[in-house]
């Protein structure tokens, strides 16, 4: 915890109300800290009690599933910044989350070509991903591929076959 000395002057008395003001908004309100989530990857959040309703800021950002009641599981859709409030059954707020979805940089590797870009996921290898801003071409090639793993490993492959093949 940081202290703060200040100087001998001579308080002004809105000065002191916003100072107060303050302080009781501190602790009546706890802020927790931003909520790092890669993209396409899951965070927990265990809540103090059972939440009944989870609103989102931009769903387009983040998706959330309550596991439980009192644990939340924050999946990263795209890059960006949103938040999370979750409710009691009196809707009363349990917690307000700041959510920042961000790349894992440390795994990915980015073409340029010109200004255009493409993107890969290398785990040791390197494989084409869907990233939001690359080439659009590129975007849809993955995006379809992707698709079809994801058909194939819910057990829907021979419809992808079908729809490939036509």
């Amino acid at each position: 915890m940081t202290t703060l000395k200040l100087a001998k002057t001579t308080w002004c008395p809105a000065f002191a109300t916003a100072v107060a003001l303050c302080i009781g908004l501190a602790t009546t309100q706890a802020w927790a800290k931003d909520l790092m989530v890669r993209y396409d990857q899951s965070q927990l959040i265990r809540l103090p009690r059972p939440a009944s309703e989870v609103i989102i800021g931009n769903p387009s950002i983040a998706d959330v599933t309550i596991q439980g009641g009192d644990m939340l599981v924050v999946t990263g859709k795209t890059f960006g910044i949103t938040n999370i409030i979750a409710l009691d059954n009196q809707r009363n707020v349990i917690q307000d989350q700041r959510v920042i979805v961000e790349r894992d940089d440390s795994r990915m590797v980015s073409l340029f070509r010109g200004s255009v870009r493409e993107s890969y996921t290398c785990t040791p290898s390197c494989s084409p991903t869907i990233t939001v801003g690359d080439e659009p071409q590129f975007f849809e090639n993955a995006a379809k591929h992707a698709t079809s793993k994801a058909a194939i490993s819910m057990g829907n492959g021979a419809a992808v076959t079908q729809q490939q093949g036509q």
